[in-house]
This record gives C-alpha cells, sequence and structure tokens, in this order.
C-alpha cells in the first residue's frame, strides 16, 4: 500500500525539521553504546555495592558475562492501574534468571492520580510530575549496569516520564510493561450523568461516592479513553509494548505470561545478542508520526499534545501542533470509547482492539509500516493477538473485521473522516480541541465571555445562579507557568447542565482539560498563556467570542479589546502547600505548552 501522501509529507517535515538536533541526540547514544555498561569496570567495592543483596545471582553478576535487566517501576498500591506491579519484579527476575540473565529493580519512579487531585491543589503538581519522573527514572538507570531495561507504568504523565527518561539511556533497549485495565464497572455514560445529578444538587454526597466507586472498583487502568489509556495505545502503535498486551486484565494468566515474555524480549535486544535494538533506534520521527495518527484514530486524550512533544524533544525530533493538525485531517475516527462513545475499553479490545485497528490503519497506507519495534521489524507485528496454549505464548494473526461496529470501525467506513483532535488558530492565539466527542451543533460557539481566574469561581458563579444564557467561560492565569497547568476537568459537570438546559456553552482556557474531555467544546492549552501577556489575558466579561471547530478559528471578535493592557492575577495562592513550593524552579523554567511544557531544552 502506498503511504498517504499527508503522512509522507508531514513526516519528511518533521525529519528536517529535526535534523540537527536528531543527528545531535544520535551521536550522543552511539558514543554511549561504545562505552557499555559499566558494571565491568567498576571497582571492586562499587560491584559489592551493586550485587550485595542480589541473593542466587550474585555470583552471575559478578562474572560479568550475563545480560543483566533494570527494572524501573513506578508501582504503588494507591493507584490501581499500578497496583498490580507489586508483583512484577519476582515474576521478572524469576524469567530472566531461567533465561541465564539477571535483573533488578534500578529505581522506582513517583506516580500520582490525577482522578484523586481533579480540582485540589495537589492537581498543580501533576504536568510538572512528568518531568520529576523522568530525572527519577535517570538516576535509576545512572549507575550504568544494565544491557537493558523494563519500565513498569501506565497513567497519564507516568508512561510519558517514563519515556523521555528512557531516551536519555536510549543507547540501550527499553520494553513497557503495562498492568491492563480493570473489569468494567458502572457504565462510564451513567456516571458522568450522576456526577452531574451532584452538581445540580439533586443527590447527596453518599449516593455520588457510591457510584464512583461502582465505576472504580479493582485494580487495573480507569476504564475510560482518557489519558492513561491512550497512553498504551500510544506504546503499541510506537513500538515498545508487545502487540496485544495493552489491554490485557490485570491478575489473568494471559497477562502474567505477557508480562515474562516482555522481559525476555528486552534482554534479547541488548547488544549482547545479535538483535540488538535500542530505544533510539525504536523512537525515531516515523514512530511518533505513527503516534499521532494513533492519536487521532483513537480520538484520543488532549494532553498527549503535550506529552508527544515533550518525549519526541527528548530524542532531539521537534513535533508541533500543526503536524497534529495536518494530521488529524487525513486520519478518519476509527473508534468511539467512552467520552467519545458508551463502550469502554474492554469492550474496545473485544470488538478487536489495537491490533484491527493498526491492521486498518496500514491497508490505508496511514501508517509507517516500516518502524523498528521492540515484537520486530515492522507494524505488522502489532496486527497480531497474544494467546495461551499448551505451548505457552504465542501470537497470531488478529481479526480482519470489527467484532463490534459501534465501538470499532474500518477505515473505509469510519464515524468520521477525521481524527478527534484539531488546532485552533486566530487573535487569542493558538490552542487545541477534541472534537470527537462534541456534537455538530455544538462545535460553533458565538457568545460572550465571563472571565474567572480559577475553577473555584467559576463553580461559585454556577450555584449562585449567574450563568443563565449563552456563554463562553474563560478561565485563565492556569498555563505551566502560573500554577502548573492544572487540569479543569471539575468545569465539566456543571457545564454539561448549562447545554443540557439549551445554552450555548464552550470553555476556553490556558490550562488543561481530562483526557476524558466531552461534549463540551473546549479550547485548551492557549498559547501564549495569561501570566505571558497573551490575547487571553485581555478578555473582559461580556467580550464577544467566537469558538469554531469547523473551520479551526478561535477569536474575539469585541472591537477593540486587544488593545487593552494585560490583566494580572495575584498568584501567591499557588507558590506554598501541598508540596507547591517545591516545584517554583519548574514554574520560572517551564516552556509553553506548545512546546511541551518540559522544563528540559532539546
Amino acid at each position: 500500500m502506498t503511504l498517504n501522501s499527508t503522512l509522507a509529507a508531514v513526516t519528511e517535515r518533521i525529519v528536517l525539521r529535526s535534523e540537527a538536533t536528531r543527528t545531535a541526540y544520535l551521536e550522543r547514544m552511539r558514543a554511549a553504546k561504545g562505552k557499555g555498561p559499566a558494571r565491568a569496570h567498576l571497582s571492586c567495592s562499587g560491584q559489592a555495592h551493586a550485587y550485595a543483596a542480589s541473593g542466587p545471582d550474585q555470583q552471575t553478576l559478578a562474572e560479568g558475562s550475563k545480560g543483566h535487566l533494570g527494572i524501573v517501576t513506578a508501582y504503588n498500591d494507591m493507584l490501581s492501574a499500578h497496583q498490580p506491579f507489586e508483583t512484577y519484579p519476582a515474576l521478572i527476575r524469576d524469567a530472566v534468571r531461567k533465561a541465564g540473565g539477571t535483573a533488578q529493580v534500578a529505581g522506582g519512579v513517583p506516580a500520582m492520580c490525577d482522578g484523586v487531585t481533579q480540582g485540589e491543589a495537589g492537581m498543580e503538581l501533576s504536568l510538572f510530575s512528568r518531568d520529576t519522573i523522568a530525572m527519577a527514572a535517570g538516576v535509576a538507570l545512572s549507575h550504568n549496569v544494565f544491557d537493558a531495561a523494563v519500565f513498569l507504568g501506565v497513567c497519564d504523565k507516568i508512561v510519558p516520564g517514563l519515556v523521555i527518561g528512557a531516551q536519555a539511556f536510549g543507547h540501550i533497549p527499553a520494553v513497557f510493561l503495562p498492568a491492563g485495565p480493570m473489569t468494567s464497572g458502572l457504565a462510564n455514560d451513567e456516571k458522568a450523568q450522576i456526577r452531574q445529578k451532584f452538581a445540580a444538587g439533586e443527590i447527596s454526597r453518599d449516593e455520588l461516592l457510591k457510584a464512583e466507586m461502582a465505576a472504580y472498583h479493582g485494580p487495573g487502568t480507569c476504564t475510560f479513553y482518557g489519558t492513561a489509556n491512550t497512553n498504551q495505545m500510544l506504546m503499541e502503535f510506537m513500538g515498545l509494548h508487545l502487540p496485544g498486551s495493552s489491554f490485557v486484565n490485570p491478575g489473568t494468566p494471559l497477562r502474567a505470561a505477557l508480562t515474562v515474555e516482555g522481559a525476555k524480549r528486552a534482554l534479547s535486544l541488548s547488544a549482547l545478542g545479535n538483535n540488538y535494538t535500542p530505544v533510539c533506534d525504536v523512537l525515531d520521527e516515523k514512530a511518533y508520526a505513527n503516534g499521532i495518527v494513533g492519536l487521532m484514530a483513537t480520538g484520543g486524550s488532549t494532553n498527549l499534545l503535550i506529552h508527544l512533544i515533550a518525549m519526541a524533544r527528548a530524542g532531539g525530533i521537534i513535533l508541533d501542533w500543526q503536524d497534529f493538525a495536518e494530521l488529524s485531517e487525513a486520519v478518519p475516527l476509527l473508534a468511539k470509547v467512552y467520552p467519545n462513545g458508551l463502550a469502554d475499553v474492554n469492550h474496545f479490545h473485544a470488538a478487536g482492539g489495537l491490533g484491527y485497528m493498526i491492521g486498518e490503519l496500514l491497508k490505508t497506507g496511514l501508517l509507517h509500516p516500516d518502524t523498528r519495534t521492540v515484537a520486530g521489524e515492522g507494524l505488522e507485528h502489532y496486527t497480531q493477538e497474544p494467546f495461551l496454549s499448551e505451548d505457552g505464548l504465542t501470537f497470531r494473526p488478529g481479526t480482519g473485521q470489527s467484532l463490534n461496529d459501534a465501538v470499532l470501525r474500518p477505515a473505509d467506513a469510519p464515524f468520521q473522516k477525521t481524527g478527534g483532535l484539531k488546532r485552533l488558530t486566530g487573535n487569542l492565539g493558538t490552542s487545541v480541541i477534541k472534537v470527537s466527542a462534541v456534537a455538530k451543533e455544538h462545535q460553533v460557539v458565538e457568545a460572550p465571555a465571563r472571565v474567572f481566574h480559577d475553577q473555584e469561581e467559576a463553580k461559585v458563579a454556577f450555584k449562585a445562579g449567574e450563568l443563565t444564557g449563552d456563554v463562553i467561560v474563560v478561565v485563565r492565569f492556569q498555563g505551566p507557568k502560573a500554577n502548573g497547568m492544572p487540569e479543569l476537568h471539575s468545569l465539566t459537570p456543571f457545564l454539561g447542565i448549562l447545554q443540557g438546559r439549551g445554552q450555548k456553552v464552550a470553555l476556553v482556557t490556558d490550562g488543561r482539560m481530562s483526557g476524558a474531555s466531552g461534549k463540551i467544546p473546549a479550547a485548551i492549552h492557549v498559547v501564549p498563556e495569561a501570566l505571558d501577556g497573551g490575547p487571553i489575558a485581555r478578555i473582559r466579561d461580556g467580550d464577544l467570542l467566537r469558538l469554531d471547530a469547523v473551520k479551526g478559528t478561535l477569536e474575539i471578535l469585541t472591537e477593540g479589546a486587544l488593545e487593552r493592557e494585560a490583566a494580572t492575577a495575584d498568584l501567591s495562592a499557588y507558590q506554598h502547600g501541598t508540596g507547591r513550593e517545591l516545584f517554583s524552579l519548574f514554574r520560572r523554567s517551564v516552556a509553553s505548552a506548545d512546546e511541551g511544557a518540559s522544563v528540559f531544552g532539546v
């Protein structure tokens, strides 16, 4: 199949734009490969420190002739998605030992849950936790004693942070091992309705909590298609998971078998063997282009418009939002998973899942087929599904047709002809919108602005009955420099109520929305942010705004509005408490959202 012309052109532009930085990165990785793991060159004291607690593996490590696998884990048992990782190190050590190698936990990285911190001060640490995780992964691998690494992480900032960290050690192979989604509980649409009833004062907090606990009820990733599950999709599209492994439930024999195989695969890809596949060769320009295609085809999380840029820059690859916008116009939406539809990721996986989708996109030339992956040369490997048989774990061709066309469709009969995300430009700057869940009648909103400097102010105005007509709610001073760019997902219930009353409603913000961004049109990640004096800082109550997701524009229509002085805000409340004071350096040095909102340079 001939490669789609838009995909080819965008990829070529990325290659040319990144030539200098990518070349410099690869030269560093080749130099690091030449030096190799340093354990054989450590002093006797250094080696004794490294092997002291390794029990039956101590002598093998001292001999230094066998492959050694580093485990970087984001385990904690407060995150349901990461709780299964508690048992992974023992499983991995045993598997690698049987294969003739050794494995050690190189280190742990922090992992926070945006679902817990939504609307709370801790959410202001969330985005910065990504770069903290990257640095922690760097510390974990800094002993330079490993031939390959496996990374245990799933959720919102954890996978991007681990990918950034992995690329700092891009001369060694990396395999990402997921934990899988929890089994289906209370339907996501029913949960959303109950949240709206609570926001409207129609049910008690006890009733709300009962519903939430019925939805989030066991180990594994949340089952809606938010940032965590978008991360899992990316790891297959970009070749860092084993095929078909993303959405296998925790605690099952197949999940354990995939973990074992992933560990052995990582070690087999090291420079000690004949199939050397360092992560710097997996995550190239084509892999990132494939990741963007996957994001569009699935209607994935808006957070990845930030994370993919930061991830790519860690490997010397420079993406921009125009790349996303152009690919969105070329890539059809093939999946309807909540909040884009009623199904959850378990239903999606049962309908044929990522394997079917990758097969469809390959057939239509919408993916680069010739990428290197941890499964072997070529993305065709990712059309396969894992199975357990008498012979153990095997991979077979996946389904050639959707098993539920309400959830998953072929490329020639998509849910819509373009992707789920769109770039907006205009006199208010640049922003992005997730349109895959927004009904067509809501994709263009022209209405007066109501301006707030935090989401609590907006909720107070709603409860006071002040938002009675058509309105575009502007929540500013929520960018990365102002307060770490928190998600503003707690705005969703009351905005949904307003829309349900028949009002025209939209949101404009320099903050983020959750990966669960839904039916409310939301222009998010507005750049320049208000703290930088961007046009969003010049909006006043009553100004007429127009958000047009069809044409891709975001504008203020009030004459002379942009000639005003930019508003300022008292940000002192964002500086202290719940650990915020520890991240003042990040707020001072962070890049803008369209550059990945990272504290790292290219």
